[in-house]
């Protein structure tokens, strides 16, 4: 009878006990691994997005005593007509810059996506600028800006297209585009990457049959190239939206909000208001709308941007 029982029991490495078991511990080491990750996310954005929906909530002033206002800050934003209008600003350089970014790193992608002689000083050259912090670009282009003892100035009046120093910086569309081409010419190899790594995910025969069909270099762009990159193509344009809209290094080094802070971002204000007015509370609110300003563009892109197939 024992020996009968025994029998019935499951032995050896096809025992689904044992099977349960060394599922447990593949599981287990798997959140190991993760665990390094995990806590950096808990660490550097968990906790810091909770304390600040926190604090948004108080008058919390730098030094002095902290009182709950439940939604007060968020009702004093309403009315800030300067945070709006940098709002609106900030929208405004996010769509050219936006425009700039994605066509300039689009079309480098298309020159250097072919194995050709020098190619390989073509991408460096061209994704050199992408290392450069935004601080030291910025200061560099400061510099270059500056009417006295800058550079752009004096070719300008060289070239013959000014007749007397300008400067570039006194104007808000001069120092608005200037500070866009500076962007443009700073980032645009990090796109000119993503976009490229679609473009080399093309397989040829698509080409090859096109241009047996008769398709032109236009047609093949059009209905070839372009469906085909558009997953890199989201990644890149929530990219550049993104950082757009949290703008800062650049508007604040080069042109400190003027001319008359027409220049003023939304991240500058916030900045403005958390470290030079010290209200942490109302900065908080400032930061929590932008959030969410951020996480809605980014789900309506995703959402015009899918093809069928991702929908389905």
């Amino acid at each position: 009878m024992s020996g009968s029982q025994t029998d019935d029991v499951p032995k050896g490495p096809t025992s689904p006990a044992r099977r349960v078991r060394r599922r447990r511990r593949v599981d287990y080491a798997g959140y190991l691994y993760i665990a390094p990750a995990i806590l950096l996310v808990v660490v550097f954005f968990v906790v810091p997005l909770v304390m600040t929906a926190w604090m948004s909530l108080h008058n919390w002033p730098l030094i002095g005593r902290i009182r709950w206002i439940g939604f007060g800050n968020y009702i004093a934003l309403w009315n800030d007509q300067r945070f709006w209008h940098a709002l609106g600003f900030t929208v405004y350089y996010t769509v050219w810059a936006t425009i700039g970014l994605l066509a300039v790193g689009l079309a480098l992608a298309l020159f250097v996506e072919k194995p050709r002689p020098g190619i390989g000083f073509y991408r460096t050259a061209y994704f050199l600028p992408v290392v450069v912090g935004f601080a030291s670009a910025s200061l560099l282009w400061a510099w270059l800006s500056n009417v006295d003892s800058g550079l752009f100035s004096p070719v300008a009046q060289w070239l013959g297209l000014t007749a007397a120093p300008y400067n570039l910086l006194a104007d808000f569309d001069a120092a608005f585009w200037s500070v866009t081409i500076m962007v443009i010419w700073k980032v645009s190899g990090f796109y000119m990457i993503i976009l490229m790594s679609g473009l080399q995910a093309i397989p040829t025969d698509f080409y090859e049959a096109a241009r047996i069909d008769g398709a032109n270099y236009r047609q093949r762009f059009l209905h070839i190239t372009l469906p085909l990159i558009r997953r890199s193509l989201v990644l890149a344009l929530i990219l550049s939206v993104t950082g757009s809209m949290l703008a800062f290094d650049q508007f604040y080094i080069i042109l400190a909000g003027g001319p008359q802070n027409q220049t003023l971002t939304a991240v500058y204000w916030i900045f403005n208001q958390s470290f030079v007015s010290f209200r942490l509370g109302y900065g908080s609110a400032l930061s929590m709308v932008l959030l969410a300003i951020l996480l809605v563009l980014s789900l309506v892109q995703l959402q015009f941007l899918q093809s069928r197939e991702d929908r389905r």
